[in-house]
């Protein structure tokens, strides 16, 4: 994670304080505030910031905790490597007993049946332990094209933290529409 990306160098407006406000509540109470909290924003607007400050505050007061930031293009790539390699078992074990999982950039594993099907179990064993969960994307859970079934449920269960922005939505959450 990026040491910069603290709640003390987030510039916080009208824009994003109430993603804000719900990141420190999960950084000061995890999974007892908000679980699982999903921030979501275009291009640049601060999610990665807010989900590694959210790890920050938590390593900071819980060293014991337990914590694993990934981007999902990295899961997907353990996933695939996993596969290919029979490690699915330690694969299973690095994400699945971590007492906070942080995974950016969610919308990447659209399409991707596989991770998906992972993400969804790996999402299902920490929620059922009361383990903390945040996921970031470019858009809104509902319109991530290319994830459904039970991903797209998991999605839904938690706060959403939506930050504002004026520019146009990423490509990434309707792949093959123009922006």
């Amino acid at each position: 994670m990026n040491p910069r990306y603290t709640f003390d160098t987030f510039v916080v407006g009208n824009c994003n304080q109430f993603a804000h406000a719900a990141a420190e509540a999960v950084a000061d109470r995890p999974a007892k505030a908000y679980n699982p909290l999903f921030l979501y924003g275009g291009v640049g607007l601060g999610k990665t910031h807010l989900m590694q400050a959210v790890g920050h505050m938590i390593k900071g007061k819980w060293k014991e905790m337990r914590l694993s930031y990934v981007s999902s293009e990295n899961f997907t790539n353990e996933v695939i490597n996993s596969l290919r390699y029979d490690r699915m078992v330690s694969f299973r074990d690095k994400y699945r007993n971590v007492d906070i999982l942080l995974m950016d950039d969610i919308q990447f594993i659209a399409g991707k049946e596989r991770t998906q099907e992972e993400f969804f179990h790996t999402f299902n064993t920490l929620y059922e332990a009361q383990k903390q969960v945040v996921i970031s994307s470019d858009c809104p859970p509902k319109e991530i094209s290319g994830i459904g079934g039970a991903p797209a449920l998991a999605f839904r269960l938690g706060i959403d933290g939506g930050l504002a922005g004026s520019g146009p939505r990423d490509q990434a959450c309707h792949p093959g529409e123009e922006n």
